[in-house]
């Protein structure tokens, strides 16, 4: 059987990158998503964490996630009662498997903390969570 060698790659501009969701002080813009390419397996997105701010504690339902530091400094914070803390800086990279519970923090008092975001899914199903409020606790 031959191989369809026919699909073409996209580059995805940046004033054509599509703004997403907001967690806590975290914004998010998809680079590579479902709409932007048609992606079918994986997305891509840069977040950013303003100064002395975090997102929200959440956890993804169906996927995994990849996470490089390209800027910024902090902590990363994981757990069911977010009782992990491990230090984070440029060029580490995260791995999130799927349902673990996580909050990215920027200790900075003056650099904006950037993120590069994969996933294995084109579309995400987070759930904010209160670990004071939590079944898993």
């Amino acid at each position: 059987m031959k191989t369809d060698l026919t699909p073409l790659c996209k580059v995805i501009r940046q004033n054509e990158r599509e703004v997403e969701i907001s967690s806590g002080a975290m914004s998010r813009i998809a680079g590579v998503s479902e709409s932007l390419t048609g992606a079918s397996g994986i997305h891509l997105a840069i977040s950013t964490i303003q100064p002395n701010s975090s997102a929200s504690p959440h956890y993804h339902k169906n996927c995994e996630t990849a996470i490089y530091v390209s800027s910024g400094s902090g902590k990363f914070l994981t757990g069911p009662n977010l009782e992990i803390s491990m230090d984070i800086g440029p060029g580490d990279c995260i791995y999130v498997p799927a349902n673990s519970v996580h909050q990215p923090i920027n200790e900075s008092n003056s650099e904006v903390m950037e993120l590069v975001v994969a996933r294995n899914t084109p579309v995400e199903i987070v759930v904010e969570y209160n670990p004071a409020e939590s079944e898993l606790s």
